[in-house]
């Protein structure tokens, strides 16, 4: 079975991140989001992977092949953005008829994905949804199995979301349809989608058996962003090597802070992830995520985002307070 992974979107909801790093590479409880994808699928005895890429792809290429130099790896580029179903059109000639385990790029999910690879089944993963309308949506029948899927619909009959996970077992249907929906313009959304052309392969007779994820991580917005990390590091705390280097900190778990930070009269946590080589000197953060080689002094950080290479300085005070005083610092603690 192969792996394919489409990481070419621009990550527009992230920016100003994603305009020097993919959405792929955004750091999150210790790992990055693609790093957490390939993990789950190579311990499950996946090797060979297909990555279609394009904005920023020399970094996701690069970063692949130095950390995974195991793995069996292609790389694909999408030139032109026309969408998911455009961009696993774009595999045909590296799948021939094997079977595929299509995981999106931004899509983290907890799931017994043993049992969906061993599955007889094409299988589809979904999860319920307050609001099924941003997203693909699965009507089921009673056994269980697929009988129609939308994208993205104005008034859904379910509440049955597609969460980016997709075993398929008909790679020739999928394909096949896949160049009808593109050979007739026919576009979802300005986009040709992956979705269209399951509901195509269900027309031509492929079953699609659901499965439930047990959690679905959201890494599309910056405040879903830093709570799928909160959610994250209390289901498998992070590492914080180099203790030394604290001077005069507190760490309040669950936190990850990479190699090589220097952290000195700070509390780091909760919830807060911390990428290698940081410098933070005076700060108080939580419910954080600080990306790599970042310095960070003199400020009180909450609910934030900051990406590597980055330097937030506050304001440096100092204060002589009498009893029974109250003092509102202003902007002190305001989201970054």
């Amino acid at each position: 079975m192969k792996a394919i992974i489409p990481v070419a979107g621009a990550g527009t909801k992230l920016r100003p991140h994603t305009y020097t790093q993919p959405k792929a590479l955004i750091p999150l409880a210790g790992k990055t989001i693609l790093s957490i994808i390939i993990d789950q699928l190579r311990d499950s005895g996946i090797n060979e992977f297909i990555f279609i890429i394009g904005y920023l792809g020399e970094k996701i290429q690069s970063y692949v092949t130095e950390t995974y130099p195991d793995l069996n790896c292609i790389f694909i580029n999408q030139n032109e953005r026309h969408g998911i179903g455009h961009a696993i059109l774009l595999t045909k000639e590296f799948v021939d008829n094997d079977e595929i385990l299509i995981i999106l790029g931004d899509t983290i999910a907890e799931y017994d994905i043993n049992a969906v690879i061993n599955s007889p089944d094409s299988m589809l993963g979904i999860k319920k949804v307050d609001d099924p309308r941003n997203f693909g949506v699965a009507e089921l029948a009673d056994d269980g199995y697929v009988f129609r899927v939308v994208e993205k619909p104005a008034i859904p009959k379910s509440n049955l979301a597609l969460v980016g996970v997709y075993k398929i077992k008909e790679t020739a249907i999928l394909f096949s349809c896949l160049q009808k929906i593109i050979e007739h313009n026919h576009k979802k959304y300005e986009e040709f989608s992956l979705t269209e052309a399951i509901e195509c392969m269900i027309s031509e007779g492929a079953k699609f058996k659901s499965f439930k994820v047990e959690h679905w991580f959201d890494c599309g917005k910056k405040e879903s962003l830093i709570q799928s990390n909160s959610i994250i590091l209390k289901k498998f705390p992070g590492t914080v090597p180099g203790r030394e280097n604290f001077i005069n900190t507190i760490i309040i778990q669950p936190v990850s802070i990479g190699e090589g930070c220097v952290i000195k009269n700070s509390v780091i946590g909760p919830n807060v992830s911390v990428g290698e080589h940081s410098i933070v000197h005076n700060a108080i953060i939580k419910n954080s995520i600080i990306g790599s080689y970042s310095n960070i002094s003199e400020i009180v950080l909450q609910n934030s985002l900051i990406g590597s290479d980055a330097e937030v300085k506050g304001a440096s005070r100092n204060l002589n307070v009498g009893d029974n005083t109250a003092i509102d610092l202003g902007g002190v603690a305001s989201e970054a």
